[in-house]
């Protein structure tokens, strides 16, 4: 394993400004940055023409492990993240089995430890059942709590849908608490409606109009107010339309928000228009609808009512997917091409290259108080991307590293690629090539970090 790496002579992006640099790496941290011609180190990159960034942080994916490793698990979707530049993620309980106690969440972290090629954290999942049990622990060292993905296992489970339950946690949960914001009532009532109209054969395109704005709107909207009545801290998954923007704020900092919200790339990226040609591909919940509401979140995360970008990273087997609409499951796998599709929209002239790693980086690394990570700063780890902007690839079977083999994005052109991915030090992936000698480490919050 190499203790020493000297990237050379690359535009470091980083807190608000791109400058040409210097980085050493020593062991599994960043030692110095500057003008260092004069250092020597075991390796040395030459990152001239290239960008170099702080390791994305996906702050919401579902790497199914443990239970559903037919579809994905830690070491595919890892290896997956990295080559797409990102080097921490922070995965949701719905594994099997759900995520509910300390004892499944221990247990996922000792999986990580021997499988994840990338650092890694994890929720603990929250529902009516086990309520109780979650205020008795002390969840403010954990990274968050959440619902999100346990609506699968059974009708109920989206905190949305029970302002008691909610209310509760609020009032009494000192962490972080991420929720599915969706009213379940709603949607049952629109998937009723389209029954009638068209039996089992509802098409695609009706998606966003069952898991509607109205089913978005309310539920956040009722959220938001629940914990401001508490002072709770609340972070809304994977927000979908342009009308939720308006119900965060930008006139403080992250660091002083207690209402805080994301945008998972596909709903930058696509919208309705799109359903007729890629069907079920694109069935995510919440949906992807309109283009102006693509537009309206874009707007949002430049403004920072929006606060980080995430993938909510969702693999299925193909056969899952390909199903009529009430059979196909929700979900596809994004981690792999998040930070691409992000590069893309800065060649489109949409977003800064300073703005992305604002979004990806430092702020995901801000929200869930990760210690030492998601900043390209002397003493932190040394959790790195060199990006070539100059690169043009498509996206093909032959390149798409997730264990369920197929990609939303599959026959899209990008032109800007990840040549190289460091994690704690070590050069993991380098021009296609992975070296797996080493595993990533688990998060550490400030919380946890005050305890060592």
């Amino acid at each position: 394993m190499t203790t020493s790496i000297l990237i050379k002579n690359a535009s470091i992006v980083n807190e608000g400004k791109i400058i040409q640099s210097d980085v050493l790496i020593q062991n599994e941290r960043i030692e110095k940055i500057g003008s260092l011609s004069d250092i020597d180190a075991e390796m040395v990159i030459d990152g001239a023409g290239k960008y170099l960034f702080p390791g994305v942080i996906d702050g919401q994916v579902h790497f199914r492990d443990p239970g559903l490793t037919h579809k994905a698990d830690l070491y595919t979707e890892s290896k997956a993240a990295i080559a797409g530049g990102t080097t921490s993620f922070i995965d949701m309980p719905n594994t099997l089995p759900n995520v509910l106690s300390m004892e499944t969440l221990n247990e996922k972290y000792r999986i990580a430890a021997e499988k994840s090629l990338a650092n890694y954290g994890f929720f603990l999942g929250v529902n009516g059942d086990n309520l109780d049990e979650v205020l008795q622990l002390d969840t403010s060292r954990l990274l968050a709590v959440s619902d999100d993905g346990l609506y699968f296992t059974k009708k109920g489970n989206l905190l949305a849908d029970n302002p008691q339950t909610l209310e509760k946690l609020f009032a009494h949960c000192p962490s972080i608490i991420a929720i599915h914001s969706e009213k379940e009532q709603i949607i049952e009532k629109n998937e009723e409606a389209y029954r009638e109209k068209y039996g089992e054969a509802v098409p695609i395109e009706c998606h966003p109009l069952i898991r509607s704005t109205e089913a978005c709107y309310e539920a956040t909207q009722q959220a938001i107010a629940l914990a401001n009545k508490h002072q709770a801290r609340l972070h809304i998954l994977h927000l979908t339309t342009a009308a939720e923007t308006a119900l965060f704020r930008n006139d403080i900092p992250l660091s002083k928000k207690k209402i805080t919200t994301e945008v998972a790339v596909q709903h930058l990226w696509f919208c309705d228009k799109d359903y007729a040609r890629l069907g079920t591909r694109i069935k995510w919940n919440p949906a992807i609808k309109t283009e102006q509401d693509k537009e309206g979140l874009l707007q949002a995360l430049l403004d920072d009512r929006i606060d980080i970008i995430t993938t909510d990273h969702a693999p299925h087997a193909w056969a899952e997917k390909d199903k009529p609409y009430f059979q196909s499951m929700s979900g596809a796998p994004m981690v792999q091409h998040a930070l691409n599709v992000m590069l893309e929209f800065h060649h489109q002239g949409k977003i800064s290259l300073e703005k992305i790693v604002e979004k990806m980086c430092h702020n995901p690394a801000t929200l869930y108080r990760i210690e030492d990570r998601g900043f390209i700063r002397e003493g932190y780890y040394a959790d790195l991307v060199l990006v070539d902007l100059n690169s043009t690839w498509q996206v093909s079977p032959q390149n798409i590293l997730y264990k369920c083999g197929w990609s939303p994005l599959d026959g899209t052109t990008f032109h800007n690629q990840v040549t190289q991915t460091i994690v704690n030090g070590n050069l993991v992936y380098d021009q296609g090539r992975f070296n797996e000698t080493s595993r990533g480490q688990a998060l550490k919050t400030y919380a946890r970090a005050l305890d060592r």
